[in-house]
């Protein structure tokens, strides 16, 4: 009788605490919980019933990040500062790929909870930078950002994103692109406005609104080389599937599907945030979700060695990694890093002109500490 009591009382108070956290209310009616950054391929979306969904959702989160699972809360989210948030989507298993794969969607979220305002900001997979934090014995020096994954994992992938803008980034959530089907199908398809009519790995979509099921969402999401803007008109359509997930997942009602989504982030989501970081991410920052502020990082084609590029330019970065430092609170810098150095160099010695909308193809690749040529075949 008395283990029954206490465990009554231990309910009690748990239940309590969590309304207090702002997880339940006093009412039966179930209530979306936003879990982590609503802008984001990691949208953690659950109706939270009672205790029970609190811990499923607990143990769900330690399936996916092992010892993240912690109730801990990091120094930075705790004291409710600014955040920085590299998302990457990862083209692994997709395609008849059997390797690591390469970061094919690449966004780059801030989170200001002071301004209650947000930013996400989606980099070209192809942008030529210098890739950091390689695991392998070959340095590939100055490449495609999205390979900066396939060497050095989530955590390769933050140091060159990091140092291309000069912009901390406290944390990664990397989404195998295989999520994106299981939760599309799990949230009973969402809605986007198609621009332009066009057909895909035999999907077909037509202009205008359409519903789309998950093998739809991933096509409609992939296709590049058809839209007329290239890269920039992927991303864009991207940002529509993530906007419509949040939309639809807002809305999401009873335990069948919340147990559904809860299955998909475990198995496909991985991230450094802890289960204490999501949930007052959850609490804290959750105002800054209604002021989203979105663009792309807009660089100019090129071929360098029969490869096809994208090079921003040291003003386009330079933007940018204002933009960014602003959102975070932080004061601009002037860039200096191999990028600039880069175009400093080939405007200087090979007249490459970035007001030009013309495909540049006399652009060199100069050695590190050097204006000697790097040798393609040193790639």
């Amino acid at each position: 009788m008395e283990e029954q009591h206490s465990r009554r009382q231990q309910k009690i108070f748990r239940n309590v605490t969590l309304v207090q956290a702002g997880f339940l209310k006093k009412s039966r009616r179930p209530l979306p919980t936003i879990i982590g950054l609503l802008v984001t391929f990691a949208v953690m979306i659950a109706v939270t019933w009672g205790a029970h969904a609190y811990f499923s959702l607990h143990s769900a989160f330690v399936s996916m990040n092992g010892n993240n699972g912690s109730t801990a809360t990091s120094a930075r989210i705790a004291a409710k500062k600014p955040i920085s948030i590299l998302v990457l989507g990862v083209d692994q298993g997709l395609e008849g790929r059997n390797d690591k794969g390469n970061s094919d969607t690449i966004i780059l979220v801030t989170v200001n909870p002071t301004t209650k305002k947000a930013t996400m900001t989606s980099i070209p997979r192809d942008t030529l930078t210098e890739i950091l934090g390689e695991t392998s014995s070959t340095s590939y020096y100055m490449f495609k950002v999205n390979s900066a994954y396939q060497f050095g994992g989530s955590s390769g992938s933050v140091k060159t994103v990091s140092a291309m803008l000069n912009v901390p980034i406290n944390y990664y959530v990397e989404v195998n692109m295989k999520a994106l089907k299981g939760l599309v199908n799990a949230l009973g398809g969402v809605d986007v406005n198609v621009p332009f009519s066009f057909s895909y790995d035999w999907c077909d979509f037509k202009k205008g609104k359409q519903h789309l099921d998950g093998r739809h969402a991933i096509a409609y999401a992939r296709m590049r080389y058809d839209d007329p803007r290239g890269d920039y008109g992927r991303q864009l359509r991207q940002r529509q599937i993530i906007q419509a997930v949040v939309k639809k997942g807002l809305s999401v009602n009873g335990l069948a599907n919340y147990q559904k989504l809860l299955k998909v982030f475990a198995k496909y989501v991985k991230t450094n945030l802890t289960f204490g970081d999501m949930t007052s991410l959850a609490i804290n920052y959750r105002g800054a979700a209604s002021n989203i502020s979105s663009g792309y990082i807009q660089g100019h084609d090129a071929t360098i060695s029969g490869t096809s590029f994208q090079i921003a330019s040291t003003e386009e970065l330079q933007k940018w990694s204002n933009k960014l430092r602003k959102s975070l609170g932080l004061s601009t810098q002037t860039l200096t890093n191999q990028e600039t150095r880069q175009n400093s160099l080939n405007e200087t010695y090979n007249g490459v002109d970035f007001s030009s909308n013309e495909t540049i193809t006399n652009y060199t690749i100069y050695q590190a500490n050097s204006i000697t040529p790097r040798s393609s075949d040193s790639w």
